[in-house]
């Protein structure tokens, strides 16, 4: 089970990489600056795997071949190819990458030589960012392939999806904040439908994400586990040992109050 979750996660970042690449990337805001009237040249593309480059390849005839079919499916039968096709002809896209990369080390360094400090501290900023961000998107994604249950919505989250489309406002912005000004106007009996709602909400999640969460441990993935759900660390003799004294104080003291509001 664990094993064909992994597979499917695997399968959902091929896909989304080769949607990306069809796309075309462009580089980010930091290394657009720089190229900009700075005299710093455009750092060089990192060279497509083996892969990547009999899908980029392939895609126009794939596409002319099967015109009625969604992007997701075409690349899905790109894969196939790929998987299908002969080692030997797997080697000629592994020697054309294995060329580019020896340019593309070269390029490399010539490009980060001629960078000011300033420069070489901007992209190394947004190098953190862009995997500090990949990796959220990875999470996300793992999470969602391994059916984690949807956070519970409040009262203000459900009339928002309600009344979103009747709504006034050009913009979405605008018409959240025409729903926001709504929502502030409402007493608290309009209110109630949709906070009660909200608790209905909640009670659902927590019977899913307590379900969810005992399948993980059976998965041997206890790292998604919510840390305050995990199981209890077993008490020392002496912790056990304070913990009742401080009860059995907790209860004296309550007797005691007891007894003087019956003396009053």
């Amino acid at each position: 089970m664990a094993g064909a979750l992994a597979l499917l996660g695997r399968a959902a970042a091929l896909l989304g990489g080769a949607q990306r690449l069809l796309r075309g990337g462009g580089a980010g805001p930091a290394e657009r600056c720089l190229s900009r009237g700075s005299g710093a040249e455009e750092r060089p593309k990192r060279p497509l795997t083996a892969y990547f480059r009999f899908l980029k390849e392939q895609h126009a005839a794939f596409r002319q071949r099967n015109p009625e079919i969604g992007s997701v499916e075409l690349v899905r039968k790109i894969a196939g190819a790929w998987k299908e096709l002969p080692a030997s002809q797997k080697q000629v896209y592994e020697d054309a990458r294995k060329a580019d990369w020896q340019k593309y080390q070269q390029q490399l360094a010539t490009y980060k030589a001629q960078l000011t400090p300033a420069q070489a501290a901007a992209l190394k900023e947004e190098r953190r960012r862009r995997l500090a961000k990949r990796r959220l998107f990875r999470i996300k994604r793992e999470l969602t392939v391994l059916g984690k249950p949807k956070r519970p919505r409040s009262g203000f989250n459900i009339f928002v999806s309600e009344n979103f489309k009747e709504s006034a406002g050009i913009s979405p912005a605008a018409k959240m904040k025409q729903l926001f000004d709504s929502w502030q106007k409402l007493s608290t009996t309009q209110k109630q439908p949709y906070l009660q709602l909200a608790e209905d909400d909640k009670v659902r999640y927590e019977n899913e994400i307590k379900s969810w969460e005992a399948k993980m441990v059976e998965l041997g993935r206890e790292d998604l586990v919510r840390s305050g759900k995990q199981k209890p660390r077993k008490q020392t003799p002496e912790t056990a040992k304070k913990a009742e004294t401080a009860k059995a104080s907790l209860h004296e003291k309550k007797a005691k109050l007891k007894l003087k509001k019956s003396e009053e």
